[in-house]
């Protein structure tokens, strides 16, 4: 659990495997639930497109889990890193969850209020909302198992038992995936059925994460004392979850804009196709998820220890082994679309759609590796504000105005919606990595110089 030690890739690769593989099981709760919902008989396109409405909630919902799990998890490691730091890293996992169960149970009854008027202004029409009523509100009433098996289980990394936390989302996900079939199709409940087997996979993933933090294997334990909040202490972990918000909060008002404007000038089939878009984009992002979540820590650790020529190699490992995977998905997506929009549905003007729309989404998707590679830098090491400037720097400032604006030019029409982020992937991707080099970088540099120097005395 020393990340200190040992060479980089290795430190970074042994925590990566496992939550690679964690997170690409944990886009399984959903992305499972669209390919069966997408075969359902007669009804499929409009039922995986009341499905897709729902997006900018479950998106929401993330956000308030990265809130404080991404800000918590940081803070966790870096006062693990530190000397004499030990209660103050056992109180900020203990808030933490304390945050986490408090924020599930608002979000649950504040969305089930709302819900219709919400799903009509998200793209919903009167042949999805049906669907899209159904599958939502029973999800929410899963939210908070979701919250904590998402939010804490970054703390089962952060003290090196990656394999653990792998299996939390693996044992979720092979229990969606068996109980999908059954209440879809055996029992006849539809999209019901779908979000009633994700509620009780998430259940699964939560117990097993209170279980572990509850048990004598953990460095550090849930404890009851700790768990009323402090309000310095909630403080610090929401300034640097905020950015994690900020990227879950925009990618909610991203969808929005995507299926407004795609039904407005596409109609639902372009909310469908968006929705099997998203999907392919879960799965093909997750291994640069996994790997930037893994360094996240090492970073942090680091940083703490003051090892900086250590995190100058990690960011360096990071950034290679992300943007040569990306241009390799780019190049997949482009030459084998049919075989991944077929996992979802196999309507014939879905296909000729969609793979028109893939071209354009996914062109130039390496360059988002470099804006995930920049932005865990700046969280990592506690800079929170400009974290929170590269999560507005691309979705708020760029794709959001051209997800608007390109559509009303008759050229494009609503090709418009796909090629804005083509064009943020350049512009913002490329503007944070360099930003990350000009302040982070440099500061790295300069701080391992003058230790250098120091030593020297």
């Amino acid at each position: 659990d020393d990340f200190s030690k040992g060479p980089i890739s290795k430190t970074v690769l042994r925590l990566a495997v496992p939550m690679v593989l964690a997170q690409f099981v944990n886009v399984l709760y959903n992305i499972v639930d669209r390919m069966y919902i997408g075969h359902i008989s007669d009804t499929s396109v409009d039922a995986l497109t009341g499905v897709g409405v729902t997006f900018p909630i479950l998106l929401m919902v993330t956000a308030f889990a990265n809130l404080f799990g991404s800000g918590g998890t940081p803070l966790f490691s870096m006062a693990r890193g530190g000397e004499k730091q030990r209660e103050r890293a056992a109180d900020v996992m203990n808030n933490t969850f304390s945050m986490l169960v408090i924020t599930g149970v608002i979000l649950c009854v504040a969305v089930l209020l709302i819900k219709k008027p919400v799903l009509y202004l998200f793209g919903a029409s009167d042949a999805t909302y049906p669907y899209a009523d159904s599958y939502l509100s029973v999800y929410m009433l899963g939210s908070v198992f979701m919250m904590v098996s998402l939010g804490m289980n970054g703390f089962i990394n952060a003290q090196g038992f990656a394999n653990r936390g792998m299996l939390t989302v693996v044992i979720g996900a092979v229990v969606n995936i068996a109980l999908d079939p059954l209440f879809i199709f055996v029992f006849d409940m539809g999209v019901q059925g779908a979000a009633l087997a994700t509620v009780l996979s998430q259940l699964v993933s939560a117990v097993w994460v209170v279980r572990f933090l509850l048990g004598k294997r953990t460095l550090f334990r849930l404890e009851l004392k700790r768990m009323r909040p402090q309000a310095k202490l909630i403080g610090k972990i929401t300034s640097l979850g905020i950015s994690g918000f900020i990227m879950g909060f925009t990618s909610s008002a991203v969808q929005v804009a995507c299926n407004a404007m795609l039904s407005q000038h596409g109609g639902d089939l372009f909310v469908a196709v968006m929705t099997v878009i998203n999907s392919i984009r879960e799965v093909t992002y997750t291994p640069v998820n996994g790997v930037t979540s893994a360094a996240a820590p090492v970073v942090s650790f680091n940083y703490g220890a003051q090892k900086y020529k250590r995190v100058r190699g990690v960011i360096v490992f990071t950034t290679v082994v992300s943007f040569s995977y990306m241009v390799l998905v780019w190049l997949v997506l482009r030459l084998f679309p049919h075989v991944f929009i077929q996992l979802f549905n196999g309507d014939p003007q879905l296909l000729e759609t969609c793979t028109h729309a893939m071209h354009i989404y996914f062109f130039g998707c390496f360059m988002m590796a470099l804006q995930m590679s920049a932005q865990y830098v700046v969280q990592a090491m506690g800079r929170a504000k400009q974290a929170i400037f590269f999560s507005l720097l691309r979705k708020v400032i760029i794709v959001i105005p051209l997800t608007f604006l390109l559509p009303q030019i008759p050229a494009v029409g609503v090709d418009g919606v796909f090629w804005a982020e083509v064009i943020s992937n350049f512009v913002g991707g490329g503007a944070c990595y360099i930003t990350m080099l000009c302040t982070v970088w440099r500061e790295l540099k300069h701080k391992e110089m003058g230790e250098l120097a120091q030593a020297k005395k």
